[in-house]
Order: C-alpha cells, then sequence, then structure tokens
C-alpha cells in the first residue's frame, strides 16, 4: 500500500513510501538480510510491527503487518 513519505523528503524524491504488507514482520526481515538486504530494526505500533529499508534507487520502503492487524 502507498504510505506518506516523512515530513524530511525534499522536492524530486519520492514523495511516498511504498509498504509490503506481510504477515511475519520478523521472519520476512530475517530472510531479506539473509539474501543481503540492509533491514532496519523491526518497530512496534499498537497493533503490528513494521521495518524499514532502502530499494536499490535508495527510496524508502517497509514491511509491515499493519493492514492485516485491521482486520
Amino acid at each position: 500500500m502507498p504510505h506518506p513519505a516523512g515530513k524530511g523528503q525534499k522536492a524530486g524524491q519520492s514523495l511516498i513510501k511504498l509498504v509490503f504488507e506481510v504477515e511475519d514482520v520478523e521472519s520476512t526481515r530475517n530472510a531479506l538480510i539473509k539474501s543481503g538486504v540492509d533491514v532496519g530494526p523491526i518497530h512496534q505500533a499498537d497493533s503490528y510491527q513494521f521495518a524499514n529499508l532502502k530499494d536499490p534507487a535508495k527510496n524508502s520502503v517497509s514491511i509491515s503487518s499493519r493492514a492485516l492487524a485491521c482486520l
């Protein structure tokens, strides 16, 4: 799902952040790290988790269990 990018982003940069919905943020993060992707720490929100990373073009991306928490 598209998600608003951080307030620190400047014009000319991506103004949205792609969020990929996953059932298990921890195991997805571990698999990404194992394949050589640099993924930030897992953050715990009210009823979901997420972790941030950059795609090869250095755009902000996130993996999240937020949408599933809303079901």
